[in-house]
């Protein structure tokens, strides 16, 4: 399921704001990133950055055949769309809330700092 992605944000970062961690896989010849649904590794969201868009599916398992790296995803469906729906809310809201930059600005040294003011 194709996601757009909101302009002037930084795709990587709004998507970790979303809950998501950067798979590291070094075949890999896109960068992606994953949010697991449980405890274990499988299922879990996954989601590649292309072009404007987050492409997002579900992983129900790891490929059960011997030196297959691809497997098959669920790109619709119920789960994924109230994904994709909760991902879409995540993002409007960081938009209105891009003032964390400035709040850090002001805040500089540290707790440890502040005792000596």
């Amino acid at each position: 399921m194709k996601i757009p992605i909101p302009q002037n944000i930084n795709p990587a970062q709004a998507i970790r704001r979303c809950g998501y961690g950067l798979v590291g896989d070094r075949r890999a010849r896109e960068q992606s990133f994953s949010r697991r649904m449980g405890s274990g590794f499988y299922p879990r969201f996954h989601i590649y950055i292309e072009g404007g868009f987050f492409n997002l599916h579900l992983d129900q398992k790891q490929a059960s055949y011997e030196g297959a790296n691809k497997h098959s995803g669920e790109y619709d469906g119920e789960t994924v769309e109230r994904e994709a729906e909760r991902i879409r809310r995540t993002l409007e809201n960081s938009q209105g809330n891009n003032n964390t930059s400035e709040i850090k600005e002001k805040k500089s040294g540290g707790w440890f700092s502040n005792l000596f003011r």
